[in-house]
């Protein structure tokens, strides 16, 4: 009865989708709170469809897409300042392993400059892409992944448990942002025909959502976006992401005061597992949850706990595990601590009430999100993650649906699929100074 109550009561984000002649899937959502439309873009590229030698391209895309177009002259500056001149916010863009998007949300009265820009970058950018315009982004992308990942305390170590976890030739390896090798032999024409490839209308989807009526917006989209060319499609992806069966394990030194453990394992692709979620809000889902009470409060040997899962990731999304080291203590202490509460998961179900408490933890997270119309985790972003992996943004509601019914049979099942030790990366990062000791 009160999982019935709690699913009448499920958020709902209606809509009207249609397919354009060239390919466009447009997503329209009409949301009348506030005077403000989001438009988000996105494209089914990322990391996965790029070649090896070819790192980078998806994420040095992203750089290239705001640095104008054929009706829009300038770089990165003149677009956001175009958008922020007509009172945009949450405006950005980003690349991850196996999608890019466009994000902004306008005042109602500025909706068409956003569907113009979009589409000018869509239709136009290969007009002003030149090498200057390369190899100032490709060394704006290399200085980034300096500043994001190289330089960052214990960055390093997150960008070697994805390559442990995805070991080459998958597309997965060596991360989203490219190696500098990589980025350094893109030559024009190779960086072309990848936006030839994957920037077409007919491998993109934009979600409309806000305030702004449907009749009337649905001409601005197909006079802007019309008249693009559709592209050659998408070439399928036939990797495969190799399941792990022994424990691999690796202690990196980084200029750090505090020892860190970073435990990953590769878990479910998109919408294929409702109990991943909750699982990790039991986890980690505030201080009374396991692994916080653990380490944190009771035994006081970690400084902090995080638990994740990448949901958007088609050859198996990266769970993650982390916890900074308490001074006193040891990652073996951490590691053994964590390893307890990841078997009591495989082998005891969890309590019905530590399950609920789970799902209120992920019904306010997700309520919060749903507050906004655009930007990350708004309501244009749910309606295009779900066109994109079940190709229908309705089941936004049925994969909700099915996480708040989740069962603690269903919890244990899914410890016991994948979060198993034979199939773990284990790596401890510790203190520099520690190289030289004896």
């Amino acid at each position: 009865m009160l999982i019935a109550l709690l699913l009448a009561a499920l958020p709902q984000i209606p809509f009207e989708k249609t397919v354009l002649p060239n390919g466009l899937t447009v997503i329209y959502s009409e949301d009348h709170r506030a005077p403000v439309v989001a438009v988000d873009v996105w494209y089914h590229v990322g990391a996965v469809d790029e070649r090896k030698g070819r790192s980078g391209f998806a994420h040095l895309f992203e750089h290239l897409m705001f640095q104008g177009s054929k009706h829009l002259h300038g770089d990165e500056r003149t677009v956001f300042a175009t958008l922020e001149r007509n009172g945009a916010t949450n405006l950005n863009g980003t690349t991850n392993w196996d999608r890019t998007n466009y994000f902004e949300t306008m005042p109602a009265d500025r909706l068409e400059l956003a569907l113009w820009l979009e589409s000018d970058r869509m239709g136009f950018l290969l007009d002003t892409v030149d090498q200057k315009k390369l190899d100032t982004q490709r060394d704006v992308v290399r200085n980034e992944k300096r500043q994001s990942i190289e330089n960052v305390p214990y960055g390093r170590a997150e960008e070697r448990l994805v390559q442990l976890l995805y070991p080459e030739p998958n597309p997965y390896f060596g991360y989203v942002i490219g190696s500098h090798e990589d980025l350094q032999a893109a030559s024009l024409e190779d960086v072309k025909d990848f936006f030839r490839t994957y920037y077409a209308p007919n491998n993109a989807s934009i979600a409309i959502v806000g305030d702004f009526e449907t009749a009337r917006v649905r001409p601005m989209v197909e006079k802007y976006f019309g008249p693009i060319v559709h592209g050659p499609g998408e070439p399928p992806v036939f990797a495969k992401t190799e399941p792990h069966t022994k424990e691999v394990r690796e202690t990196l030194h980084d200029q750090v005061q505090l020892a860190k453990v970073l435990i990953g394992f590769v878990g479910p692709k998109p919408l294929e597992n409702p109990a991943m979620t909750p699982l990790l809000r039991v986890l980690v889902g505030g201080k009374s949850s396991r692994l916080y009470h653990d380490l944190v409060y009771e035994k006081k040997i970690a400084q902090d706990v995080d638990a994740s899962w990448d949901q958007g990731m088609q050859l198996g999304g990266v769970i993650e595990v982390t916890a900074t080291v308490q001074a006193g203590h040891t990652p073996e202490e951490v590691e053994a601590a964590i390893g307890d509460e990841l078997r009591r998961l495989r082998e005891t179900q969890v309590a019905p009430d530590e399950l609920a408490r789970a799902r209120r933890n992920l019904e306010a997270s997700l309520f919060a999100q749903l507050e906004n119309v655009g930007g990350f985790g708004g309501k244009a972003d749910q309606l295009n993650y779900y066109e994109m992996w079940a190709h229908d943004p309705a089941a936004f509601t049925k994969d909700l649906e099915a996480t708040l019914a989740v069962t603690p049979e269903q919890i244990q099942k899914t410890a016991q699929t994948y979060l198993r030790d034979e199939q773990r990366v284990v790596i401890h990062v510790l203190p520099q100074e520690k190289l030289g000791a004896r």
